[in-house]
């Protein structure tokens, strides 16, 4: 039974697209994130004229110095790109810019979120899976199969419509999932990402699932890097390191990943997607934008946008035709972006948000592109552990499985 469940995760992603040329990208890192002054933070929103999370940062110092029609202008900026502040924040906003005339206050700041409901549960992983990160269907389409970073597991259909927990040689935290280009390896990620106190040696970077256990594949990661988001295209891997802020690649037949970007570049990389011709890999910087690596030069520049967008806050992403679709988890409301790239794929071109401040989220959280839907963790539970442990007064909830049509109404 465990050989035909590794066998029937390795099933395929669809191959995310288009890349090209856009502008220079400033390479961040964890001092970036320590900026406070209003010459360096401006400087900043220059460099990454799409990031919400800069632009909220500029709030602050901003008040502080009086800056009242500055402060008026990044509101206009985050209201015409559909922020929502907190109803506490909303309290208080009007507060702190006594005597500015409260109209003007009101038309930029958005009241509530507009709800926009269009997936539908397809699958529900029992409250045992622990802390679900990824999902992905089974090649035979009869379920999907998650990883659990708590129970350092696979879970999937069992042969009673039961789930079934697989837990791998030497596995460390599960998260990411994805296949290679003729889908017949499953590759996972592991590492430990949730600061569990682990106390025996459990492995760090790529496995693949080939079907067979006594033929796993391992490619471990660097010493000290952690490798938690990753994909495979054109029989490349790709993996990124959201807490150091490297990109690694590496081929099957590797035994350790190599650096394909280093630390210093991004502050924390989270989703990544391939061009359609694999020459280029957009990454999402989860605080400052997306970025776009040349995959034979690896200089590396930012994608751009032609209309008003917030393109940070960016956990899953992935290509599906012209267009990048993007789980941002790091922005209020929470949302599913459909951006459509130019021909070059170095700019955004349009946007539409495919779902957004759904009634039954938590958090969201990675996923797959399934022919033309997406599948993906609904209600994630990072919020109910510490450590790897769950909260005192906390219990594992089961982990809703969605899937969201990616189509256009037009199409």
């Amino acid at each position: 039974m465990l050989r035909t469940f590794v066998a029937a995760i390795t099933l395929g992603l669809a191959a995310p697209a288009l890349a090209g040329e856009g502008h220079e990208w400033r390479p961040v890192d964890e001092a970036t994130g320590q900026i406070r002054d209003m010459e360096g933070l401006e400087q900043l929103a220059r460099d990454f004229p799409d990031s919400g999370t800069v632009r909220l940062r500029m709030l602050q110092p901003l008040l502080a110095a009086g800056e009242v029609e500055k402060v008026m202008r990044v509101l206009e900026w985050l209201y015409e790109r559909g922020y929502v502040f907190s109803d506490v924040a909303q309290e208080q906003i009007p507060r702190l810019l006594e005597g500015v005339d409260p109209g003007r206050i009101a038309e930029r700041l958005r009241g509530e979120a507009e709800v926009i409901e269009a997936s539908e549960v397809v699958a529900t992983a029992p409250a045992e899976a622990g802390l679900v990160e990824d999902v992905t269907p089974l090649a035979n389409g009869e379920g999907v199969v998650v990883t659990s970073v708590s129970e350092k597991s696979l879970y999937g259909p069992g042969p009673v419509g039961n789930w079934i927990a697989l837990t791998l040689p030497k596995a460390n935290d599960l998260s990411g999932l994805a296949t290679d280009a003729d889908h017949r390896v499953g590759w996972v990620a592991l590492e430990n990402i949730d600061g569990s106190k682990d106390v025996r040696a459990l492995f760090t970077g790529l496995m693949g699932l080939t079907g067979n256990l006594d033929s796993t594949i391992y490619i471990e990661a660097p010493d000290g890097a952690t490798v938690s988001e990753h994909m495979a295209a054109d029989g490349k891997l790709f993996a990124g390191d959201p807490q150091g802020g490297g990109v690694y690649t590496a081929t099957a037949d590797d035994e350790e990943l190599q650096t394909l970007v280093s630390s210093g570049t991004f502050r924390s990389p989270q989703g990544l997607a391939t061009s359609e011709d694999n020459t280029k890999l957009f990454v999402s910087d989860y605080r400052y934008g997306i970025a776009i690596i040349d995959l034979e030069t690896r200089d590396v520049s930012r994608l751009a946008s032609d209309i008003p967008v917030i393109l940070d806050g960016v956990d899953g992403l992935w290509r599906y035709g012209s267009k990048l679709i993007a789980v941002q988890n790091g922005t209020s409301p929470m949302r599913i972006s459909a951006f459509e790239l130019s021909e070059d794929g170095t700019r955004v071109i349009s946007h539409r948000v495919l779902e957004q401040a759904h009634s039954e989220w938590t958090e969201l959280l990675s996923g797959s592109i399934d022919s033309d839907a997406l599948i993906y963790v609904g209600n994630g539970q990072w919020d109910r552990y510490i450590e790897g442990e769950l909260k005192e007064g906390m219990e594992a909830l089961p982990t809703q499985i969605r899937r969201l049509p990616l189509a256009s109404p037009a199409q």
